[in-house]
């Protein structure tokens, strides 16, 4: 514990000498934060010089070993290290599916020729990556997936279509699952592969939602040749990769969603919100009802980023992320569609602006964020397949 209170000190020293001015003292939500790679827009030079900082001293992944690009840091050291970062309010100078999805999944199950061409980029923000895994024909049952690939000579020759490829048209690799062998039962004849986005033959359209621009996309392969050595784990053995991964995903969409530190629109943020729209003269809210909503949307926040939490020290510490995820993501995303829900109750019809003059700007981002929220019990796993998930694998009820 002394050793522990001494790296505090340290990291904080550090912190305060390091971070620049401009940042301190901010905190920026994920969607917000600097995701890297070749297309990469810095929001100032400071912010890129936060990255090249961090990203030196092996702080963007402190668990990682020091030789892929991390600081070799124990769980509870690297713990010091976010507990630091958030007491002074400095933002993660670095986020992004690279961290949080294929990072894990290479430690995992990836070749060291794998590790030490990919982990290192990831730390230093050089590459962003995305996920195609939905298709068109095969949403919620994802081991229908049709998009195949053939064996020639050292390449997988990759066809097909993906759906839903969030920030696709920003990234510059994707982690894909492919159909390897059409015969075999739909989960083993499927392929875990890593795909450059700059290959001949990869084309991406964004898709528009009904909250206006969105980040998803629709993902093309036509006759994209990738070589063998991009294949995780082994041919056909995509599924268990699979599935590994998206227990990190879920763990990820649960901290962003409802999980980490609180946000815009989150968490107490809902009380500043009835105090200025219902509240009276000295900004008490006098609705009953309205204050225990409030009050148990708050708890539930709360007790979800505690359970997050105690998972993600776990992981840290060597479990592997299980059903559990499923709880999380199901918890997570019904909690934040109810959340904006009620937003949008507490601000009436300041709360369905869309543009032109009569609404605040944060009145329209109310709308377009509460449009966007109907989509997160899809998004990640539907919600009806994390609660079979949970009927299953975590109750043991029959089928």
């Amino acid at each position: 514990m002394a050793d522990l209170e001494t790296l505090r000190a340290e990291v904080a020293t550090w912190l305060r000498a390091n971070a620049p001015a401009s940042i301190a003292g901010t905190m920026l939500t994920n969607d917000e934060g600097i995701w890297g790679g070749r297309k990469a827009v810095f929001p100032s030079l400071d912010a890129k010089r936060w990255l090249e900082t961090m990203a030196a001293r092996g702080w963007t992944a402190p668990t990682w070993p020091r030789e892929y690009g991390g600081a070799g840091l124990s769980p509870d050291e690297a713990k010091v290290v976010q507990q630091e970062l958030a007491r002074l309010r400095l933002p993660p100078p670095l986020v992004g599916f690279g961290l949080t999805m294929i990072g894990p999944t290479l430690l995992q199950f990836g070749t060291e020729e794998q590790r030490r061409e990919h982990l290192p980029k990831i730390c230093r923000g050089e590459i962003r990556w995305c996920q195609g895994y939905s298709e068109p024909g095969a949403g919620s049952d994802l081991a229908a997936l049709d998009t195949r690939a053939v064996l020639d000579g050292d390449h997988l020759v990759v066809t097909g279509q993906k759906v839903w490829t969030s920030y696709a048209d920003e990234s510059d690799w994707i982690f894909a699952l492919v159909r390897t062998d059409p015969i075999a039962k739909k989960q083993e004849g499927i392929t875990f592969l890593l795909i450059d986005m700059a290959s001949p033959g990869v084309s991406v359209r964004p898709i528009r939602l009904i909250s206006g621009a969105s980040p998803f996309c629709e993902t093309y392969f036509d006759g994209v040749r990738v070589p063998l050595r991009n294949v995780v784990s082994k041919m056909n053995a995509g599924w268990t990769v699979a599935k590994a991964l998206l227990g990190h995903e879920r763990s990820m969409i649960a901290d962003v969603f409802g999980g980490g530190a609180p946000r815009k629109g989150k968490g107490s943020a809902l009380a500043a919100l009835a105090r200025r729209y219902v509240g009276d003269e000295n900004g008490r809210v006098g609705d009953p009802v309205l204050r225990d909503q409030i009050a148990q949307a708050d708890l539930d926040t709360k007790c979800l980023a505690l359970t997050v939490q105690r998972s993600r020290d776990a992981m840290k510490a060597g479990h592997r992320p299980g059903p559990e995820t499923s709880m999380f993501k199901y918890t997570a995303t019904e909690l934040n569609e109810r959340r904006h829900e009620l937003m949008i109750r507490i601000a009436g019809p300041q709360g369905l602006g869309w543009e032109g003059e009569g609404f605040a700007s944060d009145e329209l981002a109310m709308t377009r964020a509460w449009l966007r929220s109907r989509g997160n019990s899809i998004e990640g796993g539907t919600s009806e397949i994390q609660l079979n998930v949970i009927a299953k694998r975590v109750l043991g009820l029959p089928d």
